[in-house]
């Protein structure tokens, strides 16, 4: 049994350091988070309710890089909920219901909430918005929506209604600088142990050509340490 566990640990390890720079730099903590201080900022809504495990349904909407996922994921390490993740190019309403048989029972059983991550949730069409509503109404699960299109316009009025919409910003050449200077240092997951010296003038331009995604700009920052 111990070998087996050691054997996962050294497999999830492999895996962690093969992963691409920017997967691995994902903030874990709202302490490491980038940007959107309006948001989750120190007496923010959003972070009074994450810290309070009361979150309820909602839709993070933004443009790419900008944090949506990363803070779906903050929450799921902070809470004391079971979390499904599923996208909604690759899932329908079978896929739905299953979450939400699991979900009920979960609940009665445990006594344990389960939260709904649906990255790209505006794909998702009428018939498998309308699969979730009643249990988002009756409490089986806690909604949380990632997209880059704007819900109002791109997704059914009865599940936008039934949840709190936050709208992300584009990163700052500030936040992504900071991000890709801890990726230089990092020796656990980012390039501090490949000794790599970049200028500020770098940093600035990869900030400043990245357009506000912090992914785009970890991806070149990875490329240009790999390549030099």
């Amino acid at each position: 049994m111990f070998m087996e566990q050691m054997d996962l640990f050294e497999i999830q390890h492999n895996e962690d350091r093969v992963a691409p720079l920017a997967e691995r730099m994902r903030p874990r903590t709202l302490d490491e988070f980038l940007g959107q201080s309006k948001i989750v900022g120190e007496g923010s809504l959003l972070r009074r309710a994450i810290a309070a495990d009361k979150l309820g349904s909602c839709i993070f909407f933004g443009p790419p890089g900008s944090g949506k996922t990363t803070l779906a994921n903050i929450i799921a390490a902070t809470t004391n909920a079971h979390f499904v993740k599923l996208n909604a190019v690759t899932s329908g309403v079978a896929d739905a219901k299953k979450v939400i048989e699991e979900a009920k029972d979960r609940l009665r059983m445990y006594g344990k909430r389960t939260y709904l991550l649906l990255d790209e949730c505006h794909r998702w069409n009428k018939a498998q918005s309308d699969s979730v509503l009643q249990a988002i109404e009756q409490g089986y699960i806690i909604f949380i929506g990632s997209t880059t299109e704007n819900p109002f316009v791109s997704m059914t009025r009865a599940i936008v209604s039934r949840c709190r919409v936050f709208s992300f910003s584009r990163l700052s050449d500030k936040d992504i600088e900071l991000g890709l200077r801890r990726a230089v240092a990092d020796k656990d997951r980012g390039l501090g142990n490949m000794n790599v010296e970049v200028s500020d003038k770098a940093i600035s331009h990869i900030a400043w050509a990245s357009g506000g995604d912090l992914r785009t700009a970890l991806n070149a920052l990875e490329l240009a340490a790999l390549t030099t």
